[in-house]
């Protein structure tokens, strides 16, 4: 299970937390994952949706280069994003291999 903590900013699956980019927007609940390819520029080729809605599309996925450094500030400062969740790339990439169709739980 992925459990992400909005107002920690932070994403813990597989035993670890790690710092996440998160969104006001980025709605609360429990979620099934579903591992997508994508060919939209900046997102490395896949991304992990968890809802839908008839105006959004809400995913954990990549950080798009340029904003690696705001994982060093506080976690109230990491409210950046339109409702996605920003893993750094390399967090991203062990999620897909550890969690890839499991549940995310946001809370």
């Amino acid at each position: 299970m992925i459990v992400v903590d909005l107002a920690a900013a932070l994403v813990c699956f597989a035993g670890a937390c790690h710092p996440a980019l998160v969104g006001i927007a980025t709605p609360r609940g429990e979620f099934e994952v579903r591992h997508e390819a994508t060919k939209l520029p900046g997102y490395g080729g896949d991304v992990l949706t968890f809802s839908e809605t008839r105006a959004a599309r809400f995913a954990i996925h990549r950080t798009w280069r340029g904003r690696e450094k705001l994982y060093e500030a506080p976690a109230g400062n990491r409210v950046v994003t339109n409702g996605c969740i920003n893993l750094q790339p390399a967090v991203y990439d062990l999620l897909v291999a550890c969690c890839a169709g499991e549940k995310v739980v946001i809370r």
